[in-house]
């Protein structure tokens, strides 16, 4: 079995995980009722609509 010859150091550790960690970018989609950012998949915050029915009263 295969034995390191150095100890690895701590920044070339977190190097190697850093790809593994990294979050992924936010997908934001356009509400087609008011046109405002929302996150897909779910209720706009501005308008209550969610696949073109009301679900939510805002006032």
């Amino acid at each position: 079995m295969a034995v390191p010859k150095r100890k690895t150091s701590k920044a070339r550790r977190d190097k190697r995980r850093a790809s593994s960690y990294k979050l992924r970018k936010v997908t934001i989609s356009e509400c087609p009722q008011c046109h405002e950012p929302k996150l897909p998949h779910r209720v706009c915050r501005s308008c209550g609509y969610y696949k073109n029915k009301e679900v939510m009263e805002i006032e």
